[in-house]
C-alpha cells in the first residue's frame, strides 16, 4: 500500500539578506516546499511508496518541483502542470526582532480541483494525509480537500491530519481556520500539532487545557510536538511524553515534515486498520523514531537538503 499527500506544492523565496525587510532585500534563496510536498519528500526518503497531489504552473518553478519530487521517489502523477497559473511563491525575510515579512503571491495551488483528483485511485493508497496550510483559503483546493475527505473516509482509509497553522495568511480568518481544522481533528485517525496551534484551534490558555479538549475531539490519535522537549502523545484518553535526541540545531525548516513523514512512513509499513489498537509500546517506538526524523532534519539548511540526508536507517541508531 501506499501513502497519499494532499495539498501546496510551492516556491519558498527565502531573503538572505538578514534583517532585511522583503523591499530592501536583494538576495533570495529559492527552495522547493508546502508542507505535504515536505511530508511526501520525507516518506520518500525513508523508502516508503508515496504519491503526491497538487498543482504547480507549467512554468520553470512547477517543472523545478516536479523534478526534485521524481528525484526523491516521489510518484508524482497526481502532480498538475497548470498553463493558466503560475506556481505559487512565498516570499520571506527573518527581521532581526524575530518576526517575518512575508508576502503570499497564491498561483496554480489554489487551483487543484475536484476534476483533478478523480483520477486518484484509492485502492492503491492506506493513508491519506491533509496537511492545510493553504488548503483552509477560499479557492478550488478546498473543494477537492474536502471531497477527498469524504472519499477517504467511506472507503475505510487511514486519514492524518496536520493543521499548519500560518499567522500570516489566516491572521484575518483565525475563526474559520479553527473551525475548519476541528472538522479534520474529528475525522483524523492520526493528527499532529505544534503546541501553539493545539492551544489555538481548543481555544484554550495552557498545553494541559488543550490536551484536555484534543482528549474529547480526536477519536484517533495525536501528537503535540514540543521541540527538543519530544512528543506528547494522546490516545484514549491519556497522555506520555516521549523524548527526543540532542542535537545542535542548523534550521528548524521541515522538522514537523519530516515527524509526520517518519509517523505515516511507519504505519504503512504496519499496515494497520484501527490506529488505536496498537499499544503504547508500539506508538511509543513509532513516536521516537519519527523524533529522531525531526531532530536529524534539523542538522541541515532547508527542508528539502535535510531530507535527502534521510533513511530509515536513523532507526537503528
Amino acid at each position: 500500500m501506499s501513502v497519499l499527500c494532499i495539498g501546496e506544492a510551492l516556491i519558498d523565496m527565502i531573503c538572505t539578506d538578514k534583517g532585511s525587510t522583503l523591499s530592501a532585500g536583494e538576495n533570495f534563496l529559492k527552495k522547493p516546499g508546502g508542507a505535504p510536498t515536505n511530508v511526501a519528500a520525507a516518506i520518500a526518503a525513508l523508502g516508503g511508496e508515496v504519491y503526491l497531489s497538487a498543482k504547480v504552473g507549467n512554468d520553470p518553478f512547477g517543472k523545478q518541483l516536479q523534478e526534485v519530487m521524481n528525484s526523491f521517489g516521489v510518484n508524482t502523477q497526481h502532480l498538475h502542470l497548470d498553463d493558466h497559473h503560475f506556481t505559487t511563491f512565498a516570499f520571506v525575510s527573518l527581521m532581526l526582532d524575530g518576526e517575518r515579512d512575508f508576502v503570499f503571491n497564491r498561483g496554480a495551488d489554489a487551483h487543484l480541483s475536484m476534476e483533478d483528483i478523480k483520477s486518484i485511485d484509492l485502492e492503491q493508497q492506506q493513508i491519506i494525509h491533509f496537511g492545510s496550510a493553504t488548503a483552509f483559503l477560499d479557492g478550488k483546493l478546498k473543494e477537492a480537500y474536502y471531497h477527498l475527505l469524504k472519499e477517504a473516509k467511506a472507503s475505510g482509509k487511514l486519514i492524518s491530519f496536520d493543521p499548519n497553522y500560518r499567522h500570516l495568511l489566516f491572521a484575518n480568518k483565525q475563526d474559520s481556520f479553527i473551525q475548519q481544522s476541528m472538522i479534520f481533528l474529528q475525522q483524523a485517525d492520526f493528527a499532529k500539532l505544534s503546541d501553539e496551534e493545539a492551544m489555538l484551534i481548543t481555544r484554550t490558555p495552557t498545553l494541559a487545557k488543550a490536551t484536555e479538549r484534543l482528549l474529547e475531539i480526536c477519536p484517533g490519535v495525536f501528537a503535540i510536538t514540543l521541540g527538543k522537549e519530544g512528543t506528547l502523545l494522546g490516545m484514549k484518553g491519556k497522555t506520555w511524553n516521549i523524548s527526543s535526541i540532542p542535537i545542535k540545531p542548523t534550521d528548524t525548516t521541515g522538522a514537523g515534515d519530516a515527524f509526520v513523514g517518519a509517523v505515516l512512513y511507519q504505519l504503512d509499513q504496519l499496515q494497520v486498520k484501527d490506529l488505536v489498537q496498537l499499544s503504547l509500546d508500539e506508538w511509543t517506538k513509532i513516536i521516537l523514531n519519527a523524533n529522531k526524523a525531526g531532530a536529524r532534519t534539523c542538522e541541515y539548511m532547508g527542508a528539502m537538503e535535510a531530507f535527502r540526508h534521510l533513511s530509515s536507517a536513523i532507526f537503528t541508531n
